[in-house]
């Protein structure tokens, strides 16, 4: 038997709209696990709150991995213990933060296990609303960094043109960090070469599989990047269009229901 590995996106993908998993999804996932195939849960999220949903899913054995932040840390689930880990230069951080002021786009990053931000609107309700984790106000997230950021994610809830604008209008910054869209209301920016196809390069090296074994499932443009490295890519029948174009298969089902489980019936288990 083929060792093989899915690389499964959280929210939209393998999360249903409650934040739960679906009980044909969490049966499946067993039944890869038991058969000696590995799981690897790719998000956009830090690593606090990715730990959260591993805990809660019960993902901490053998043959579970996570790469979160969109690739900049690779973490062992079963070990509890960070494998890799890339972050933003602090001049490159500062600069982002600081156009993002110029604009008056909403700005936070991280540290640790706590948002830093300087206000809180809706921005910051909306995020809230999808990643539960602990935030800290401050007067300058700059001057309040104690180390380089996984990375800065800029946030708009109401127009995604504003945040598209301001990336075609900073192309210095796409020469210095990696920026995509995780979802209409999300800019992120993060380290140089950092996505989550170089998260799952990497734990396929890591693990020794080949990339002819790998499948890669997601529903957003962040997603892209994983479902062109592995030899499989799929789009949630759900995704948004530009992950659609980018995928070999698209789900019958939608992330409500079974569709991890239908990509592990079709690509892994036979």
């Amino acid at each position: 038997m083929d060792h093989k590995i899915l690389f499964t996106d959280l929210d939209e993908t393998l999360l249903n709209h409650n934040k739960s998993i679906s009980k044909e999804n969490r049966n499946a996932i067993t039944k890869l696990l038991e058969q000696g195939h590995d799981i690897v849960l790719m998000t956009g999220r830090p690593i606090t709150t990715g730990r959260a949903v591993i805990k809660e899913l019960g993902l901490i054995m053998p043959g579970c991995y996570m790469v979160a932040f969109n690739g900049a840390v690779v973490y062992d689930c079963a070990a509890d213990r960070i494998l890799a880990e890339r972050t933003l230069p602090m001049e490159v951080a500062k600069e982002i933060i600081d156009e993002a002021h110029k604009a008056g786009i909403y700005v936070q990053t991280y540290q640790q296990d706590t948002i830093l931000t300087e206000r809180h609107g809706k921005e910051l309700d909306f995020y809230l609303n999808n990643a539960k984790m602990r935030y800290r106000l401050v007067n300058d997230i700059y001057s309040n960094l104690e180390k380089e950021p996984n990375k800065v994610l800029l946030i708009n809830v109401d127009n995604q043109e504003i945040l598209q604008e301001f990336q075609n209008q900073h192309p210095k910054l796409l020469e210095k960090s990696n920026s995509f869209f995780s979802c209409n209301q999300y800019l992120e920016y993060c380290p140089k070469n950092t996505d989550k196809g170089s998260g799952l390069k990497y734990i396929s090296k890591f693990l020794n599989v080949p990339l002819e074994n790998t499948v890669a499932v997601g529903d957003e443009r962040n997603d892209i990047p994983m479902m062109k490295a592995a030899h499989i890519g799929v789009a949630v029948k759900n995704a948004h269009e530009d992950a659609r174009q980018a995928a070999d298969y698209i789900t019958e089902q939608d992330n409500e229901h079974g569709a991890i489980a239908e990509v592990i019936e079709k690509f892994i288990l036979n």
